[in-house]
């Protein structure tokens, strides 16, 4: 019998807010029942496993991104809708930084398509249909924005940049620059 108040949404977004506290690999059935002050084996009827409470904060994350990025998004094209998309994972992953470890997680195909990562691909083709980018050239830079964004805010989140100069924010933006250029000219930069 399900324990009166827990359903598997709450299971979740409780499991996401310890994700961020604890980090993402620190996330178990077990370490969510602690938190309820009950045993792991009463959540059971709502989570099948610490994978499915992984799964489904990935999807959380996902879905929070999703709504964010489309927010800033509206009305923005070329670099604008740029510095946008990047920003709000930038800045999802310092608010969030289990809940974005959590959007890494590589899902089935299944899961995957129904997920809102599908959302976050099209919003990313979107961005470079400013740029008018012809295929396979939009493919590879779908690649190349996820490339940079993720590996910068990794590389930032563990402290990276922060004992450097120019600070990580001059950095940023240069990136941002250069990537503008780049889209604006895809084959000028090739050799």
């Amino acid at each position: 019998m399900p324990r009166a108040g827990l359903t598997t949404d709450r299971l979740v977004r409780a499991g996401a807010e310890l994700a961020d506290e604890v980090g993402f690999d620190q996330v178990t059935v077990t370490a969510l029942a602690r938190r309820f002050d009950v045993k792991a084996a009463s959540l059971y009827s709502h989570l099948r496993s610490s994978r499915d409470l992984k799964t489904g904060i990935a999807l959380l994350a996902l879905e929070e991104l999703a709504d964010r990025a489309a927010d800033a998004l509206a009305g923005r094209s070329g670099r604008d809708a740029l510095t946008a998309f990047g920003s709000v994972y930038r800045e999802y992953a310092r608010e969030h930084p289990g809940r974005y470890a959590a959007a890494r997680l590589p899902l089935d195909p299944e899961t995957a398509a129904a997920s809102a990562g599908v959302r976050h691909a099209q919003m990313t083709r979107a961005i470079l249909r400013g740029y008018d980018l012809a295929e396979p050239d939009q493919t590879h830079a779908v690649r190349l924005l996820g490339s940079v964004f993720h590996g910068y805010v990794s590389l930032e989140a563990a402290g990276g940049f922060s004992h450097s100069t120019p600070g990580s924010q001059e950095s940023w933006e240069w990136v941002l620059d250069r990537l503008d250029a780049l889209l604006c000219n895809p084959s000028g930069a090739a050799r």
